[in-house]
């Protein structure tokens, strides 16, 4: 349900914001395209986490490039599906 709202956020940018502000994505995938890949991949905890990662390294002095969704989340949630995991089959 969360991940659903997330991924409706993303989408009103992308039809509403995005084309007023322009295409000027440091990154292929575009920021957008990631969070939504993100968040379709990941979760809403793991792929907000890495959509933020990502934003935050949109800056000036970034050469951007090729980034996509790692294929495995963040070490953090790992462990912590890890020990979730581990709970639910005790």
């Amino acid at each position: 349900m969360i991940r659903a709202a997330l991924v409706g956020l993303v989408r009103g940018y992308r039809l509403l914001l995005s084309p007023w502000i322009g295409s000027a994505c440091r990154f292929t995938p575009t920021c957008s395209a990631y969070a939504l890949h993100a968040l379709e991949r990941h979760g809403a905890a793991a792929g907000s986490y890495l959509t933020v990662a990502r934003i935050a390294r949109c800056h000036p002095w970034c050469a951007g490039g090729v980034d996509e969704v790692p294929a495995q989340p963040p070490a953090l949630f790992r462990r912590f599906l890890a020990a979730s995991n581990q709970k639910t089959s005790s």
